[in-house]
């Protein structure tokens, strides 16, 4: 069991529209200081995909610049918890990050949840945000039943939110 405390700072500014959450940072992304740093974690070339941008070979920087070009923000729905390894079935003690301040920052139009976890926790902590959060397929090697471009016809509802 490990303590997490969300280490990186949230990717956000005033012209986002389109908040992306994910549940918690994985043992990887820790390690990496960054968001969605597991190898086989699909989040990366998916953005790539439908994007139209090269997320895959960028830097930390470069990522963060192309995501709010094209108006995303991006952070989990949880700030501190007990987990064990990178399982989003085994959160425990969850602390919530506090979504209405990204909301105070930007215009923000519509939460996308990268999985059943991170929409678990956000609607349990602010159900007052249900009505704009939608849950997608996971990026997760766990879901690995979904291909990039399955996941794609799912995520590309993203793109109608971030002009």
């Amino acid at each position: 069991m490990r303590h997490v405390k969300h280490p990186f700072a949230p990717i956000i500014d005033k012209h986002c529209r389109v908040l992306l959450l994910g549940s918690v940072p994985s043992v990887k992304s820790v390690e990496n200081e960054f968001y969605y740093m597991h190898p086989q974690n699909r989040f990366w070339k998916l953005m790539s995909y439908l994007l139209n941008e090269d997320f895959v070979s960028a830097d930390i920087r470069t990522r963060t610049t192309l995501l709010l070009k094209h108006n995303i923000a991006l952070y989990d729905s949880v700030e501190e918890c007990d987990i064990e390894g990178s399982s989003d079935t085994k959160i425990k003690n969850v602390i919530p990050s506090d979504i209405p301040s990204f909301l105070e920052i930007a215009d923000i139009q519509h939460i996308f949840c990268n999985g059943a976890a991170s929409y678990q926790y956000l609607t349990k902590f602010y159900p007052e945000y249900q009505s704009i959060a939608t849950k997608l397929p996971s990026t997760s090697p766990a879901n690995a039943k979904y291909t990039i471009p399955m996941l794609a016809d799912e995520w590309n509802v993203i793109l109608s939110y971030n002009k």
